[in-house]
């Protein structure tokens, strides 16, 4: 009877325990059900917080503000729709794990409709079975390991062609009877914005530009506008019943824009297309119109953010000199002088990874990430968010967190080597996330990192480098669709190899 008796006791109070958790649960699902992240005051009617991303100041160094008064989850009003602004690590990893799928589409915007073929580019395209196909194709074709190892050639021959046309520029330009070390001075982040663009396109296209040719300078007119188009503000993405309002011609703008970039890439599809008699499997678009779109990923997913990385990284080692003079140390160590720098040198130079990785922490190309939108209801942080929510990452806020990093605001390569050195970029840990995360991670990491890499080690290794004077390196971000240096970069080099070494084919 005894052992019957302590069998109904423990049973009794098992199932207590159970109970009282179950209603915890009720209770604390209910309370969370109806709980709303912190909303920022100040709002206008109609506009909301508009006004304030349209200002003279910085979108993401507002946000960030913003994020001191209200926490790192907070919404905001943008017209008509609402905006999750997440700025800390844990609820970012939330956001791309617990509710990956519900914030794996994008908003629909008028840049996008005009100028990305109806959201045919899978960058911004919608949630589903054409941004799986096209992405999974892309990656296979293009971005896979494999793949980028393949394209090595491509990469290596550009660099080398392009530091080539830096020597030949010195060699004209320094001062006659003057002796081999003489620096002249170069405008750098051009100089890496045509780098880029020939490594791409010349995989898209089989193309290449050389400095001064026609088509090329053109080109790169045009992709200009596109980046800085894509970044405008238009009123019709945020109040749609103004949408027959054309408020500073932006949308004429993109239509001229979008039709040159289009007859570029029709003419490079007709030079290359052959008849084929299979049928188009990708829902909703054409054959022609797919090739084109992917293209124009590629393009636009590739170059700005690569150049204007490279562009900051050298602008923070121009600041930074005994940083600079450690990775050439580095480099002179692991590869000599008597012999350019390849990719299966980049894993011995752990210095200069760290280098990239400090510049993008510091300087993400998209300091506000691309926006996501909720296609359900879900819970972030312990909040009710509802569907068709607006997902701003802010990750110069998030990346700078004094929590996680020590002196933030500071440029320290070392701390990936020590502190941090088990934190890398390709979207697993929520710290340092400038590609992103999750489904909509962008899929062409590995590829711009090995050209990052290969570039900066190339460079710094062919070339001494210094500020043109003894004021700091104005670091000064624009506005626009990627967080690019606002002033030139200029730099005093001249080369520090036998003058042999740069007599390298492209």
């Amino acid at each position: 009877m005894e052992f019957y008796l302590i069998v109904s006791i423990l049973v009794a109070t098992i199932f207590s325990i159970l109970v009282h958790r179950l209603l915890l649960h009720i209770l604390h699902r209910k309370r969370v059900k109806n709980q709303k992240p912190p909303q920022a005051k100040g709002a206008w009617p109609i506009i909301g917080h508009l006004y304030l991303l349209g200002g003279p100041d910085l979108p993401h160094k507002v946000l960030g503000d913003m994020a001191e008064k209200h926490g790192p989850i907070f919404t905001i009003k943008l017209g008509v729709h609402q905006a999750l602004v997440v700025s800390d690590a844990e609820i970012a990893k939330d956001c791309f794990t617990t509710n990956d799928k519900a914030f794996a589409s994008r908003p629909k915007m008028e840049a996008s409709k005009i100028m990305a073929y109806n959201n045919a580019v899978f960058g911004v395209a919608p949630y589903g079975d054409y941004w799986r196909q096209v992405r999974k194709m892309v990656v296979f074709e293009v971005l896979s390991q494999r793949r980028v190892e393949m394209l090595g050639h491509i990469r290596a021959s550009e660099v080398r062609a392009s530091l080539k046309d830096l020597y030949d520029g010195w060699g004209t330009n320094k001062l006659t009877g003057s002796s081999e070390s003489q620096m002249v001075k170069v405008e750098m982040s051009q100089w890496s914005g045509n780098l880029v663009l020939n490594i791409v396109v010349r995989i898209i296209s089989g193309k290449r530009f050389s400095p001064n040719d026609e088509e090329g300078v053109r080109f790169q007119a045009v992709v200009r506008k596109y980046f800085e188009l894509f970044g405008a503000f238009l009123v019709a993405d945020f109040i749609p019943y103004l949408n027959w309002l054309d408020v500073g011609g932006y949308k004429k703008l993109m239509k001229n824009t979008g039709k040159d970039l289009d007859n570029i890439f029709d003419r490079w599809l007709k030079e290359h297309k052959q008849e084929s008699a299979s049928e188009d499997q990708f829902p909703g678009f054409g054959h022609d119109t797919i090739i084109k779109a992917t293209s124009l990923q590629i393009l636009v997913a590739g170059v700005d953010t690569t150049s204007v990385t490279l562009t900051w990284a050298l602008a923070l080692l121009l600041n930074n000199p005994k940083a600079l003079e450690t990775a050439q140390d580095e480099i002179d160590e692991h590869v000599g002088r008597d012999r350019l720098v390849e990719e299966s040198d980049l894993k011995n130079l752990v210095y200069l990874d760290a280098i990239i990785k400090e510049t993008l922490r510091l300087y993400p190309a998209g300091p506000l990430s691309v926006p996501h939108e909720s296609v359900e209801d879900c819970i972030v942080g312990g909040y009710n968010i509802p569907k068709g929510t607006r997902l701003v990452l802010n990750l110069w806020k998030l990346q700078r967190d004094p929590n996680i990093w020590s002196d933030p605001e500071e440029f320290k390569p070392e701390r990936f080597l020590t502190s941090h050195k088990d934190i890398d970029v390709k979207g697993n840990h929520y710290e340092l996330l400038p590609f992103g995360s999750g489904r909509r991670m962008c899929p062409g990491v590995l590829f711009a990192l090995q050209a990052l890499v290969l570039t900066l080690a190339s460079l710094i290794q062919q070339f001494a480098l210094k500020k043109p004077s003894n004021e700091p390196v104005d670091m000064t971000e624009s506005m626009g669709m990627t967080n690019s240096k606002a002033t030139p970069l200029d730099v005093l080099l001249s080369p520090r190899l036998p003058s042999n070494m740069y007599n390298v084919g492209s």
